[in-house]
């Protein structure tokens, strides 16, 4: 949509052909309905919270940047509100009103929109090496058509959530034509872990203001820090700060053997905001209040419900003593236990799960001023079928715009 806006704006005859039966079904589902729709830090930023070839895009973050996404929703209508974590959303928490922004304005610069057209093939000019067109079915009148065009931009998304549309399908036309594609992995995706059973006691529990690492412990190595939410699953673990370590536990070296071989470790510390000698006074004041209780009935105030017996059992003490009974080392490892809870990382959640796909057209066949192939004249990229990816906070979707925008224009 913002490839076909910026290509309009300069007047060009444009078409957008789209599988689905309507637009933008992907942005519908982005910040869980909300649309985060970009960050507020400064564009410079970006770069650094991209694992995936982030540098690729410094001229598309020139070309346009998160103010002028901004800019171009309140011309819409669109207003705007920064949340924690540098978030931008929609004021109306609606992410049908930016798709209905991005619609208007298409609709307001005569973009022909072709919806249930799904493009199987590049139509290539051989002699010169440039672009004449490309075939669709037409999915309503299960008819092949060939239209014709001196440009094409690929802006066909990646392999997640694929009942969105995005299947995979512009790979395999890139590949026809001579392009790389680059392994294709699941990012931003939640994680599998060996302690099935214990995830599944604390299912749907969801933590705020905790502190995560992920750690090699063969190499004794921090892969990744954070601050913030996450949650368990039934499988695992989810949310914000795992989303964002998947993406760089992803591109750690002999990662399968260290997942294999249970060395991937995920240290919460439930209480970041205390140190170890303040979170035990902590725990001797409560203690002091209900010394004459089952230690089971007594973390309430400090721990969720459903934290209370794993911790208790992950520090080995009875969960019947009372109070008043517990040793200072007892009490000791109850303060290591919610500083360190640990758990140990299986595997990725199938592509399906993943909010974005890592990998994808290698960007060394791309123009990174103009998004132009450099095998094939005429022939764009925008977008997730790009080899560039992000962590979470709206960051994937400014790839998309800046990505889109930069295609269009050129």
């Amino acid at each position: 949509m913002m490839a076909a806006i910026s290509s309009a704006e300069l007047g060009n005859d444009v078409t957008i052909l789209e599988k689905m039966n309507s637009l933008g079904r992907k942005l519908l589902i982005t910040g869980k309905g909300r649309c985060n729709i970009t960050s507020s830090i400064d564009i410079g930023e970006f770069i650094n919270n991209i694992p995936g070839n982030g540098k690729f895009l410094y001229s598309a973050f020139k070309n346009f940047d998160n103010l002028d996404i901004i800019n171009l929703l309140k011309e819409q209508g669109v207003e705007v509100k920064n949340e924690r974590g540098n978030r931008i959303f929609p004021i109306s928490d609606k992410s049908q009103d930016v798709l209905n922004a991005f619609i208007k304005k298409l609709n307001k610069l005569n973009v022909k929109i072709k919806t249930n057209c799904k493009v199987e093939e590049i139509s290539i000019d051989k002699e010169k090496n440039c672009i004449n067109g490309v075939y669709f079915t037409n999915l309503l009148k299960k008819e092949k058509e060939l239209i014709l065009a001196d440009k094409v931009i690929l802006a066909t998304g990646g392999k997640s959530y694929s009942n969105t549309g995005s299947t995979g399908d512009g790979y395999i036309m890139a590949k026809k034509v001579g392009h790389t594609v680059t392994e294709i992995k699941p990012s931003l995706v939640p994680l599998q872990v060996y302690e099935k059973a214990l995830c599944k006691n604390l299912q749907g529990l969801s933590l705020k203001n905790v502190a995560i690492k992920l750690i090699d412990i063969e190499n004794n190595k921090n892969i990744y820090e954070d601050f913030g939410e996450m949650l368990f699953t039934h499988f695992g673990v989810s949310g914000p700060t795992i989303l964002s370590a998947s993406a760089h536990l992803l591109r750690y070296k002999n990662l399968n053997l260290l997942l294999k071989n249970k060395k991937i470790k995920l240290v919460i510390d439930l209480k970041p905001a205390l140190s170890n000698e303040k979170l035990d006074l902590r725990i001797l004041r409560d203690f002091e209040e209900m010394k004459n209780k089952k230690l089971i009935n007594s973390l309430d105030k400090l721990l969720p419900k459903k934290l209370i017996l794993p911790i208790i059992q992950i520090s080995k003490i009875d969960e019947n003593k009372k109070v008043n009974e517990i040793k200072k080392e007892e009490r000791l490892k109850l303060v290591h236990t919610i500083k360190n809870f640990e758990i140990t990382i299986s595997d990725f959640m199938p592509i399906e799960n993943a909010i974005i796909t890592a990998g994808g057209i290698n960007i060394k066949e791309i123009n990174s001023s103009t998004m132009e192939s450099k095998i094939v004249k005429g022939l764009y990229f925008a977008g997730e079928i790009i080899d560039v990816d992000a962590y979470t906070g709206g960051f994937n979707l400014q790839i998309a715009y800046s990505t889109g925008f930069t295609a269009g224009k050129n």
